[in-house]
């Protein structure tokens, strides 16, 4: 009983919290809805402005803000302009009937701006104008007035213009809907300014001898500094005392205490509110002291407590939702983070929707049969024999004697003669022949028949494997850029994983070493693949990233880590930013050797070397047809296509069936290519080849050599065609030498070339892969006397363990 009591009393305090969460946010949309939706807010800020003078009698804000709020929300604008003339009334008789005036003379203006195009930019001029249409026309009809009353209208009609400008930019941050995430610089001072402004109409309000605007406008100083830190924070001060001073001359020093306030508040932010707070007491302090003295001390010191007091019980929730504006902060940052999260997932979710389709697409064309089932088989026999009897037996005497008493016996012998046929054996049947010609009086011409529907029958057939073919090569390609799309989606949504262990030690090493690391981001530790960001702090930078910073990764991560990008401050003291990376384990060093037919500038051979992602490295030769331009022109197709489609991140066989499907469809002429294609990975030395009527290539370890080859027909030649891959494993100093056919069938008087080029390979001294090369050449040149009879390329490529020029440090104490 004691513990279901208990659950109840649980349940009972859940609900209250969550009726109280409800009731909270229920009252906070309320309000929203109240002060910024219908326009109370606006209300308020013009009831304020109307009240607010500068230089004594000079009074630019309520018309400025008037012609803000028509241009940007219209449908506010009389309950504006009734607010502002309600905050005049509150302060002077005579002020209230010039404010009157000059908003009367703007919307007898505004009636002919509306019918203009660019409203935003004439409403400055517009605004001056109805500024200084009241005062002159009180100077000329009522009082003459003095130079310097001149002086002060023109003064407050440019104010007026300038402020128009200031206050669009901020009318904007008061609508219900607001899209942007972040304020600009300008839009934060333009915010500032209004606030100040909307303080100014609160000048000689005070309770219980504490002034309003200045214990308001510290409070603001305290809100903006302690979001923004020092420089936003002596920002507004300067710009609120500026405008505060302006309304009251006497307290030009509040300028000094409130921008000083400002800058040491911001600048003990880390201490929180309560640092934030201790800023304001010691400015107030020093400025009071400095300013008016000890006498004015205490009431100035009162009104800071009060401002400190209202900031105290701010709820931090509303600081940080407005710190979320404010570029610099960290909510802001996190805004942004979550802002660029979710364009992230949108982006992912779309890239992944595409994979979808095309593995759908793909999934719709494999769902094809390699083999006729009985059933369709039997129809398209079926078919065949009913255009054979047609043409034959329907004229014949004997047609119901054949097919309705003798059936089966009728059908078996056609099936079988078609089938024999078919297979190019029926001339050495001699019994089914004999046999057949005994049961049909009309054979011959029943085998004429059978044979001439046996070519179109033929020709159907090979039709119908061809659409198979393309259906299963065209499901391959779309497959292939399933997985890649599926592959760009999972990296976008690769987010920065958490690694305090190694961060720790990392850390820990560095400043062991007497490094000042300022940051220090891992982006990822998987093998192969690590991404690490750091900055430190150098006073005389000669090299360390590469030199210690490096190799102490490698030994931390067990993984060899080089400097993929590093920044460096030109001034002593100063800042360096690294990004370290891993580097493969292998490295591929390149010789090649080439020339044209009988020494011409063009050879119809091609080669290429090329990094791929994922850390694979292609070499590859194509040879074009012939010889000359032509050819040249065909085999750097082959390999630009080549080139551009492995670096999508397709696999090499699908690869090389489109490159095949585009070279054996875009034209009609007989031109095709070879190519052979070497594609190493740098992790583990693996390699794959794919040789399209290219010739054998060889793999050297050191007196060892074997030969590497496959039977696959050029490219271009026929639409459909399989790959055959044959993959090896390299080890550090092998030599791979490939070659085109020009060097391969180029020695004269050989018999066996094969066993020739091994010898010659075998017996060089060199291992460096471009000697290699010319060697090669020339001693196939030299068996035909210097004579070139065809275009020669050969590729020579050595594999080697990857040193770094920085050896590891060992860590004392890691090992334990």
């Amino acid at each position: 009983m004691e513990i279901l009591t208990k659950r109840a009393v649980k349940e009972m305090s859940g609900m209250g919290i969550a009726t109280l969460e409800n009731w909270k946010r229920r009252m906070g949309e309320q309000a929203k809805i109240f002060m910024i939706e219908r326009g109370w807010l606006l209300w308020i800020v013009g009831f304020l402005l109307g009240r607010a003078i500068v230089l004594s009698s000079v009074s630019p804000f309520a018309l400025s803000f008037l012609a803000s709020v028509w241009l940007m929300r219209k449908d506010k604008s009389l309950k504006v302009m009734t607010a502002v003339l309600c905050g005049s009334l509150t302060y002077h008789w005579q002020h209230s009937l010039y404010v009157f005036a000059a908003m009367l003379s703007f919307f007898l203006l505004a009636f002919v701006l509306q019918r203009m195009k660019k409203q935003q930019e004439f409403l400055p001029f517009v605004v001056f104008i109805a500024s200084l249409a009241p005062r002159v026309g009180a100077y000329t009809l009522i009082q003459p007035a003095e130079p310097y009353d001149w002086m002060l209208a023109i003064v407050e009609a440019s104010l007026s213009a300038i402020l128009v400008l200031i206050f669009m930019q901020s009318i904007p941050l008061l609508s219900p809907k607001r899209y942007k995430q972040s304020l600009k610089n300008e839009e934060i001072v333009c915010m500032i300014i209004l606030l100040a402004s909307v303080l100014t109409g609160t000048i000689g309000w005070q309770i219980y001898n504490i002034s309003l605007e200045q214990t308001l406008s510290r409070y603001l100083v305290l809100w903006l500094a302690y979001i923004g830190g020092a420089a936003i924070g002596s920002t507004v001060g300067v710009v609120t005392g500026l405008i505060l001073s302006l309304a009251n001359v006497a307290s030009l020093y509040q300028m000094s205490l409130l921008a000083f306030s400002g800058l040491l508040g911001g600048l003990l932010k880390d201490g929180k509110k309560i640092g934030v707070g201790v800023g304001l007491f010691v400015g107030t302090m020093l400025i009071g002291i400095y300013g008016e003295g000890l006498g004015s001390l205490a009431p100035s010191m009162l009104e800071s407590s009060v401002a400190v007091l209202l900031f105290f019980i701010t709820p931090e929730k509303w600081i940080r939702n407005l710190a979320r504006y404010i570029p610099g902060t960290n909510e802001h940052s996190q805004e942004q983070e979550q802002y660029l999260q979710k364009i992230r997932n949108v982006t992912a979710n779309r890239v992944e929707q595409f994979s979808s389709v095309f593995q759908a697409l793909s999934k719709s064309f494999a769902q094809v049969q390699h083999h006729m089932d009985e059933e369709q088989e039997s129809k398209e026999t079926d078919y065949f024999l009913s255009n054979v009897t047609e043409k034959t037996c329907q004229s014949c005497f004997k047609k119901d004697k054949c097919w309705a008493q003798q059936f089966d016996q009728t059908y078996g012998y056609m099936k079988e003669m078609m089938t024999e046929l078919d297979a190019g054996t029926f001339q050495h049947k001699r019994k089914l022949q004999a046999d057949f010609e005994k049961h049909c009086v009309k054979s011959k011409k029943v085998i004429e028949t059978m044979n001439h529907e046996l070519s179109f029958f033929q020709a159907n057939q090979r039709l119908k494997k061809q659409v198979l073919e393309s259906r299963r090569f065209v499901a391959d390609q779309l497959n292939g850029v399933s997985e890649v799309m599926g592959d760009f989606a999972k990296e976008i949504l690769k987010e920065r994983e958490n690694h305090e262990l190694q961060e720790e030690e990392i850390v820990q090493a560095l400043k062991g070493m007497g490094f000042e690391i300022e940051q220090l981001e891992i982006y990822s530790l998987e093998a192969g693949n690590i991404d690490i960001d750091m900055t430190l702090s150098f006073y005389d930078y000669k090299g360390e990233g590469a030199k210690i910073i490096a190799p102490v990764l490698s030994e931390i991560l067990n993984e060899t880590i080089m400097v993929k990008h590093e920044e460096i401050s030109p001034f002593p003291n100063g800042y360096g930013s690294f990004s370290f990376g891993s580097t493969k384990k292998f490295v591929i060093d390149t010789g090649v050797a080439h020339a044209a037919k009988d020494g011409g500038l063009v050879s119809g051979d091609s080669y290429s070397t090329m990094e791929l992602g994922a850390g694979k490295y292609a070499v590859a030769i194509s040879d074009g047809m012939g010889n000359g331009e032509r050819a040249h022109v065909e085999s750097m197709e082959t390999l630009r296509l080549l080139q551009q489609i492995l670096q999508s991140g397709i696999e090499e066989k699908v690869a090389i069936k489109s490159i095949n499907s585009i070279l054996s469809l875009r034209t009609t002429d007989e031109i095709f290519s070879t190519l052979d294609l070497a594609v190493i990975d740098l992790q583990d030395a693996a390699v794959k080849f794919l040789k399209i009527g290219s010739t054998p290539s060889f793999i050297k370890r050191g007196d060892q050599l074997s030969k590497i080859e496959a039977s696959n027909l050029p490219m271009g030649i026929i639409q459909e065609f399989d790959v055959d891959v044959v993959s090896d494993q390299l080890k550090p100093g092998d030599l791979l030498i490939m070659m085109s056919d020009g060097i391969f069938e180029g020695p004269k008087h050989v018999e066996n070339i094969d066993m020739w080029l091994k010898r010659k390979i075998r017996d060089m001294r060199t291992e460096d892969p471009q000697d290699v090369a010319d060697l090669l050449l020339e001693e196939v040149v030299r068996t035909r006397s210097g004579a070139i009879e065809d275009d020669m390329t050969v590729v020579v490529a050595k594999i080697s363990h990857n040193v770094p020029q920085w050896a590891n440090i060992p860590i004392m104490g890691r090992a334990q």
